[in-house]
């Protein structure tokens, strides 16, 4: 049966391999481009937003939670005219992902009153640690698998010690990327919640990396290669409660910050170099031309009418006449729901479905 440890009494040394450090190197080197091309985009929160709510998308569909990018873009621009209830657990992902910025960037750590606020907006509710037994984890067939610590105590002890691994550095000196595959799997080994420990772990993940500064903005987004190896990160997290398998799961979690680097870097590139051409074509052709309607026609891959008149302070008729003749011109697509219009940025569209 497998019990619980703190993470500083595994041997470090072990984490010291040839397979291990080549695959630390490459992610570390990725992740290091991926950090300088983030900030190269005028505007980080266009990458929050657009990223972000793709790893939200990606995150719930692990938990077999599945929308489609449509709902998710029209929900957000136009939240009466969806009424899935896996959309609105997808938009409340993205929030929860913000509530962690937030709290790791004001205060440099990630302790365990910001996890509780994480999953609080995920789930919508205060339930908090579990205090009930019970919870148990299921293969495909209903065979219970692994059952996590049941005696509320002993989950919040477990807890506080995570917390310290997290934000103690000197308690363990290992790379950080090696870290966040100790404290992924420690957390979900715990199960410290009712409802919403894979989401809430996989946010942990990415708020970890700005908390070490290996990010400046949560722009790396694991849960794509999760979602594409789901199979093989159930095993693995199995594995190392089974068979101690702690290499064979960091290994795994570096090649999927490696791959995820990767796929972030091109998709970054692609938005930048498609908001410099929009910048550069509407700026060329139109008086109207601002930097506020670039960060609007960017901000989100569907914007309306109402929120060109806020952005960009003018009237409903000016906001009309704006996106009608960039849609006669092919930077948007001119839709309709109802009596309302909406116009979706049909470069970032594309780069986000791909």
């Amino acid at each position: 049966m497998f019990k619980i440890k703190p993470l500083e009494s595994l041997d470090i040394t072990r984490f010291d391999s040839p397979i291990i450090l080549k695959k630390l190197a490459e992610s570390s080197r990725l992740l290091a481009e991926l950090k300088g091309v983030a900030v190269s985009i005028p505007n980080q929160g266009i990458l929050i937003n657009t990223l972000g709510l793709q790893e939200a998308k990606d995150s719930s569909e692990i938990e077999n939670i599945v929308t489609t990018h449509d709902e998710l873009f029209k929900n957000d621009l136009l939240p009466e005219s969806v009424n899935s209830s896996a959309t609105k657990e997808v938009l409340r992902y993205r929030q929860a992902l913000r509530v962690g910025f937030k709290q790791v960037s004001e205060t440099d750590l990630l302790t365990n009153n910001h996890i509780l606020l994480i999953q609080a907006e995920l789930e919508q509710n205060n339930a908090g640690f579990r205090k009930l037994p019970g919870t148990s984890l299921k293969n495909l067939q209903g065979e219970v698998i692994y059952e996590p610590p049941q005696d509320p105590d002993e989950i919040i002890q477990l807890m506080n010690q995570l917390e310290r691994f997290i934000n103690d550095s000197a308690l363990y000196e290992v790379d950080p990327l090696i870290k966040m595959a100790l404290i992924h799997h420690q957390f979900e080994s715990i199960h410290p919640f009712y409802d919403g420990n894979g989401r809430t772990g996989r946010i942990i993940n990415v708020v970890y990396l700005v908390k070490e500064r290996l990010l400046n903005t949560p722009v790396l987004y694991l849960s794509n290669y999760i979602a594409r190896n789901k199979s093989e990160y159930y095993r693995l997290l199995q594995a190392v409660r089974d068979e101690d398998a702690w290499e064979e799961w960091v290994a795994y979690m570096l090649d999927a910050v490696r791959d995820t680097s990767e796929q972030a870097i091109k998709k970054v590139n692609k938005i930048k170099e498609a908001l410099y051409d929009y910048k550069h074509r509407i700026r060329d052709k139109y008086k109207f031309y601002s930097q506020d309607l670039i960060n609007n026609l960017f901000a989100h891959p569907y914007t309306k009418i109402e929120f060109v008149m806020r952005d960009l302070n003018v009237s409903r008729l000016t906001a009309t006449k704006y996106l009608d003749v960039l849609a006669d011109a092919g930077f948007l697509d001119k839709r309709k729901i109802g009596r309302i219009n909406y116009y979706i940025n049909t470069s970032l569209n594309q780069i986000l479905l791909d």
